[in-house]
């Protein structure tokens, strides 16, 4: 499906690991002019930003090169943001998987999975956290409009643990490990999964993330 409206302006920063394709194209048919590059003032310059799913933690915190307080202070002041699997990873302050610390937008770490079989591969249900009294009144998430009982496509070997709990959007579990499938603060929204592999329903995520930028 394709927005009717002018194009979003989104930069989908590169952290050097390649695979970036489908996740632009995905944004493209959603509505968007993607630029994909390496320097955050460039990043930092656009509608929104897009922190892919592919890649290291270790890697990225190098591709952000001193940059966490920069990132994290524009996203504080509401440049609107959507982190994918490790780009979700990235918004917290550290991993298990390496050293470094991330932009640290959301307070909390990221663990390995507790499952016998790591990565987990393949399709998982997403389940929207419990409402709150905004949502009972019908505000709902946004990023999840028309996608109850959504199933989508996880790649990974490491979770999110936000301190705050209010923070989770969605959940969803992997042998007897439940954990954040997606997760929110402010304008920046997280997800563990990846959209742009999960067919018509990950394509209707991206549109929801760019239906929120173009109405804030």
């Amino acid at each position: 499906m394709s927005r009717q409206t002018r194009p979003v302006e989104v930069a989908l920063f590169d952290y050097g690991a390649g695979n970036l394709h489908s996740l632009a194209k995905g944004l493209e048919a959603g509505g968007a002019r993607v630029t994909v590059t390496t320097r955050w003032d460039e990043a930092l310059a656009r509608e929104a930003l897009v922190l892919p799913g592919v890649g290291s933690f270790g890697a990225a915190v190098q591709a952000l090169a001193g940059s966490e307080a920069q990132v994290r202070e524009a996203l504080e002041a509401g440049l609107p943001c959507l982190g994918i699997c490790l780009g979700m990873q990235l918004l917290f302050d550290s991993s298990e998987e390496s050293d470094g610390a991330g932009i640290g937008l959301i307070p909390g770490r990221v663990r390995r999975i507790r499952a016998r079989t790591v990565p987990q591969m393949g399709w998982n249900d997403v389940e929207p956290a419990p409402a709150t009294e905004s949502q009972a009144q019908g505000s709902g998430e946004p990023l999840f409009r028309e996608l109850d009982g959504m199933t989508a496509y996880y790649a990974n070997s490491y979770v999110c643990e936000p301190v705050d709990e209010a923070d989770t959007i969605a959940w969803s579990t992997y042998g007897h490990d439940r954990f954040a499938a997606a997760v929110r603060r402010g304008r920046c929204w997280g997800v563990q999964f990846h959209p742009e592999k999960s067919s018509a329903p990950g394509l209707r995520l991206l549109e929801n993330f760019l239906d929120e930028v173009e109405g804030s």
